[in-house]
């Protein structure tokens, strides 16, 4: 009995085409590039901001102000990070995204439970309602940028 021709060229096309895989695109085009545009944008509202309070006024809300530079230094990585091709950039970027998200959850409800400790608000504080939430709103859409611009190592 002869082959099916059928099935011969389906098997041809699955061969072609899993030899021919075109790359995938960057990480840092289309949304990717607007979502490290806004982490960039962050990094530096942030940092400034935080550097300016601990060399001016550390002394009345030490943990608000360390808080803002600590979000403004994974914010700094998470842009780096985000916008890099090499090896470990998705992991770094993946981790960076993940430390953000947990920051704010953990500072946005602290924030809310002890004020005492807020006497002036982080980058984080609130949810981050003092840069409109999107403190809150960038690392959820990042962690889901991420995944699905996971290379095959990291499915």
């Amino acid at each position: 009995m002869g082959e099916n021709p059928r099935n011969s060229r389906i098997m041809q096309a699955a061969q072609a085409r899993s030899t021919n895989k075109a790359p995938k695109p960057s990480r840092s085009t289309g949304l990717g590039r607007v979502i490290i545009a806004v982490y960039g944008i962050l990094a530096l509202a942030a940092s400034v901001r935080a550097v300016y309070q601990i060399m001016s006024k550390f002394d009345e809300a030490p943990i608000a102000y360390s808080l803002s530079l600590f979000s403004g230094l994974v914010y700094i990585l998470a842009t780096f990070s985000l916008s890099s091709a090499k090896r470990g950039a998705w992991l770094v970027s993946l981790w960076a995204v993940a430390v953000e998200l947990a920051g704010v959850i953990v500072v946005g409800i602290l924030s809310l439970t002890h004020p005492e400790d807020f006497a002036h608000p982080s980058v984080w504080s609130g949810f981050g309602e003092g840069y409109g939430y999107v403190p809150l709103v960038l690392p959820i859409v990042g962690m889901w940028w991420l995944y699905r611009n996971r290379n095959e190592r990291h499915a």
